[in-house]
């Protein structure tokens, strides 16, 4: 949760997931593998969980991406971020913790 949390926060800062990913890591990666391995976790199943927490938070409305689709598409924030908002925040955020949820419960790490 630690990571999934401080990577999305981070991406959401920055409008970047690269960027996000690489500030989260970069300072508590070594922690969070260390706390992976005592707990019998496996590092790919970190890797899976920063990259699906990276997805969330950077496409906030400040994103790059994003001014260049509404730009090229002429519409406006007002009009279409709640689709977008939809589509590329809610819906990784809540499948990304799914996945912890599912882990937890079940112990396979998809």
């Amino acid at each position: 949760m630690s990571e999934f949390f401080t990577v999305n926060i981070l991406a959401g800062i920055t409008g970047s997931a690269s960027g996000g990913m690489s500030i989260a890591l970069g300072i508590m990666s070594q922690e969070w593998l260390n706390w992976a391995n005592q707990a019998g976790l496996s590092p790919g199943l970190l890797h899976r969980v920063a990259s699906m927490a990276s997805g969330g938070f950077d496409s906030m409305p400040h994103n790059g991406a994003v001014i260049t689709l509404l730009a090229i598409c002429g519409m406006t924030h007002v009009k279409s971020y709640a689709d977008i908002g939809v589509c590329t925040v809610l819906i990784p955020f809540l499948t990304g913790i799914g996945v912890i949820v599912l882990y937890t419960l079940t112990g396979i790490a998809f």
